[in-house]
């Protein structure tokens, strides 16, 4: 089709209905870091809504700004409202929420994850959400135990 019979606007108007972003249906289990990452995602949203507000708005300025700020703002102050901070209890020497645990793969493979919450989580970065299959199989166990997890068995041999 040729551009002449294309309006302008199309392109802004399509991103202007942005779509939610998902929200999981998982509790909102939160590190006290993962809290203040939460929180300052909340005030960025905020301050890039204000900022399109003042552009303009959806009548004359960016619709596509407006659209992200709104989402976003949506998103986090939702992630805000249920997050649950979960704080490590001392007593207790098996891996937990928040914990840091390195452990050995059968094929000799030595990884360390720290278990944090589905926002927070970043593999690349050395965190996994609670909710990932390798996650499972550490929580509640302890440094020597062996547990199953994909791709064979794992042993925990330090848990920080």
């Amino acid at each position: 089709m040729s551009v002449a019979f294309t309006k302008e606007g199309d392109s802004e108007a399509f991103a202007a209905d942005l779509p939610d972003r998902p929200i999981s249906t998982h509790p909102n289990l939160v590190t006290a870091d993962g809290l203040a990452e939460i929180e300052r995602a909340l005030a960025d949203a905020r301050a890039a809504y204000a900022a399109a507000q003042s552009a303009g708005g959806a009548a004359d300025g960016d619709r596509t700004a407006m659209a992200r700020a709104t989402r976003d703002l949506r998103y986090w102050s939702a992630r805000r409202a249920t997050a649950q901070l979960m704080e490590r209890d001392p007593a207790k020497s098996v891996v937990q929420f928040g914990d840091r645990v390195t452990f050995e793969r059968e094929d000799g493979r030595v990884q360390t994850f720290r278990i944090v919450g589905e926002d927070q989580a970043d593999p690349a970065m050395g965190t996994i959400s609670y909710i990932a299959p390798i996650a499972r199989a550490l929580l509640g166990k302890a440094v020597g135990e062996v547990s199953a997890a994909p791709g064979g068995e794992i042993e925990i041999t330090a848990i920080e």
